[in-house]
């Protein structure tokens, strides 16, 4: 589900400072070699990526500390919108924070290293447009393109939980005065 402006840019922004102030952001690896998107957690959980494969881990690797814990305001957005979406006590233990500059993009994939694939998957647009590609059950043919703007919020579970998605390569910006990034917040239940 497609919840167009749903979520308050200006309010998550601070938030997103915040943390990368305490888990900067990073480019982790992958089998696919290093990612143009960089990222950072927080809550109970976070996402994790090197030559041993993708996990979650409750520490941060690079300073051997917890995560930040989610902000409240984080949490009552994913709350929110999985409820609009029809999915009722949706607590995240996880927040992925990803960041796009211009010319970032994400392959590919499914979110499925969750213990949990009846809990939704909530993803928050902040900043520079983006083009969502939805591929569905395989991994190949046309995605369904659908574009996102700065606090929309999309919310996909149950028989589409294990769904594939990409975003394709963030474009420039004509206005030199619009936000330099894009960001994605990714709510999960991980364990």
């Amino acid at each position: 589900m497609l919840l167009r402006r749903f979520a308050s840019p200006a309010v998550l922004s601070a938030q997103i400072a915040a943390i990368a102030a305490e888990a900067e952001f990073r480019h982790l690896r992958t089998r696919g070699g290093m990612m143009s998107v960089a990222m950072t957690n927080c809550g109970a959980w976070g996402w994790h990526s090197d030559e041993r494969g993708y996990r979650y881990v409750d520490r941060d690797p690079l300073t051997d500390r917890a995560w930040p814990t989610i902000p409240e305001a984080f949490a009552d957005l994913a709350q929110q919108a999985a409820a609009s979406a029809g999915f009722g006590a949706f607590a995240p233990d996880c927040c992925l924070i990803n960041r796009y500059a211009v010319g970032a993009q994400m392959g590919t994939h499914r979110d499925f290293d969750e213990l949990d694939l009846s809990q939704p998957i909530v993803s928050v647009s902040i900043g520079l447009p983006a083009v969502f590609c939805w591929y569905g059950a395989v991994r190949s043919g046309k995605p369904l393109k659908v574009p996102l703007s700065s606090g929309d919020v999309l919310v996909w579970g149950a028989s589409a939980r294990a769904g594939y998605h990409a975003v394709r390569r963030i474009a420039s910006v004509a206005d030199p005065g619009t936000q330099a990034y894009r960001y994605n917040l990714t709510f999960r239940r991980a364990r």
